[in-house]
């Protein structure tokens, strides 16, 4: 049986930190999801789509991260007493 490789080992940020890399990860996956399917629904493809949407997108997620640090509270409560 040969031996699994190693996990690449580099930088890593410290795990009580992950909250807020969690937060990162996640808005810019969704914001850059949202914000492309909007690009697309006003304007169609253009030759400057990718342009428009990086555009789009930067500024959502520059607002969207601290959305989510702010309201990430709130939203847990919220959901703990939905789901007992």
């Amino acid at each position: 049986m040969t031996p699994r490789p190693a996990a690449a080992t580099g930088p890593r940020v410290p795990r009580r930190y992950a909250p807020f890399v969690f937060a990162l990860l996640l808005t810019g996956c969704m914001t850059f999801v949202v914000s492309g399917v909007t690009t697309l629904i006003n304007i169609g493809v253009p030759a400057d789509f990718l342009w428009r949407w990086g555009r789009a997108w930067l500024p959502t997620w520059v607002i969207a991260y601290p959305a989510m640090l702010l309201l990430r509270p709130i939203v847990q409560r919220a959901t703990d007493r939905i789901t007992g």
